[in-house]
């Protein structure tokens, strides 16, 4: 069972959270250049605002197996796999309470007037700072699986 918990573990993390880090990463630098475009075209972060969202949802597989994984093998007080549940946590919050609300705020003006998109610029330049946030909550937690630091089962 353990095999098949971290075989959907590793799954989910590569098929959900990559691609949602990859969308909300490419989002802020087309905002920019849409909301200061004279003929701004929404598709492209429509589509980038639906695979934050979607995926976001869809890479609640990931604690979930890790949990079922950690439980079956008997290592959820092992320190780095708490730090690790504390950074996904925080990760979760930055995505689903900055950065996916701040994209829809974003595309809700992108296609309006140019008053409202300048008015909208701070955001989509601030929400740069906040999905490399994401990502990097994303790259601490990636290195301490991998690394395991203080682990002693081999």
């Amino acid at each position: 069972m353990n095999d098949f918990f971290l075989t959907v573990h590793i799954l989910a993390a590569i098929l959900c959270v990559g691609p949602v880090t990859i969308a909300a990463g490419m989002f802020p630098p087309i905002a920019r250049r849409v909301l200061t475009s004279d003929s701004p075209d929404v598709g492209g972060l429509r589509i980038l605002h639906r695979i934050s969202r979607v995926y976001a949802w869809a890479s609640l597989a990931v604690p979930v197996f890790g949990f079922a994984l950690a439980g079956s093998k008997q290592m959820s007080g092992e320190r780095w796999l708490i730090v690790s549940i504390v950074l996904t946590v925080a990760a979760a919050l930055v995505l689903g309470f900055l950065v996916v609300p701040a994209q829809a705020s974003v595309l809700a003006v992108a296609d309006g007037a140019p008053e409202l998109r300048n008015e909208v610029l701070p955001k989509a330049k601030m929400l740069s700072m906040t999905t490399g946030i994401f990502s990097l909550l994303w790259l601490v937690v990636l290195v301490l699986m991998v690394v395991r630091p203080g682990h002693h089962n081999g």
